[in-house]
């Protein structure tokens, strides 16, 4: 099976770009005002202009008020959500659009949990953030504490980069990879050479 591939913290229109004349098949804008990788409305807007057709919106949100995401919405070419914090699953199926929950998999949290309370989720993504804090930190996690639960798809993220992803994929064998710093330059700027690596990398696990 292909493994799905996310690049999430977009700033920058060439980056947008770059990702998708690699072949991603998601990019990820963060809402989370305290993240360095924010952007507002009309950045969204300018930033989604420059997609082809093909790879998914994804609009990223921490414990948001409802208006917040409404006015995204409202404005911004979105096709999925993503909720980090502690957001019940009323709440993130109340805006038409499929979602994908974060589990703060820092917090040893219990998967089967989310994946009962989020059955409807599109995807589960397990990042290595502890609760009640964002993700995006550049660190990794213990894969292998990963429990066979059934459910929502299981996305890979937190600490990934080129170096371990073909690692992690073999031990997780997850339905997506999703990466931020992993391609970076620094916070917010991607590195297109990095992104090729870690596209070529997962690409290469999967067809093996």
């Amino acid at each position: 099976m292909r493994v799905r591939i996310k690049v999430c913290g977009m700033t920058r229109n060439e980056d947008m770009v770059a990702a998708a004349n690699l072949g991603v098949d998601a990019i990820g804008l963060v809402f989370y005002p305290k993240s360095p990788r924010y952007v507002d409305v009309g950045q969204a807007r300018d930033l989604v202009a420059t997609l082809p057709a093909f790879v998914t919106v994804t609009a990223l949100f921490l414990d948001p008020e409802e208006a917040a995401v409404r006015a995204v919405l409202d404005n911004v070419r979105v096709e999925l959500l993503q909720f980090h914090g502690g957001e019940p699953a009323e709440f993130c199926r109340g805006f038409g659009r499929p979602y994908i929950k974060a589990v703060p998999m820092g917090s040893r949290a219990d998967i089967a949990e989310y994946a009962r309370r989020h059955s409807g989720a599109a995807a589960l993504l397990l990042d290595s953030h502890a609760a009640g804090q964002k993700g995006g930190t550049g660190v990794s996690f213990d894969w292998g504490y990963i429990p066979k639960v059934a459910g929502p798809p299981l996305i890979l993220a937190g600490g990934l980069n080129a170096g371990n992803v073909a690692t992690a994929i073999r031990i997780v064998r997850p339905y997506g990879v999703d990466v931020s710093s992993g391609v970076e330059s620094r916070p917010g700027i991607k590195d297109a050479s990095k992104m090729e690596a870690f596209v070529n990398e997962v690409n290469n696990v999967a067809a093996a």
